[in-house]
């Protein structure tokens, strides 16, 4: 797989921002540590991979937000039904 460059990521978040990358790959390596899997195929660590998905426009600010919602909403279903199944 070709190498990743912080070049290739800064065209996909715009305006050159290193700043605007830092906090969107934080933010993404924080949701794959809470078990969201990676968009893009590769055997990297953590943080190449979450580079390269924020490369290939697969992660962007505008869809940031999206990725563990499914996750929190199971969590909470999860949650509720364990505190009706206790109360019953």
């Amino acid at each position: 797989m070709a190498r990743i460059t912080c070049e290739d990521c800064l065209e996909a978040v715009g305006k050159q921002n290193r700043f605007k990358l830092i906090h969107l790959t934080v933010q993404r390596v924080k949701q794959h540590r809470q078990g969201e899997p990676f968009l893009v195929e590769g055997k990297n660590k953590e943080i190449v991979m979450t580079l390269r998905e924020i490369a290939a426009s697969k992660v962007t600010f505008a869809n940031i937000d999206s990725f563990p919602e499914g996750k929190e909403n199971s969590k909470n279903t999860e949650t509720e039904n364990e505190l009706s199944s206790d109360n019953s």
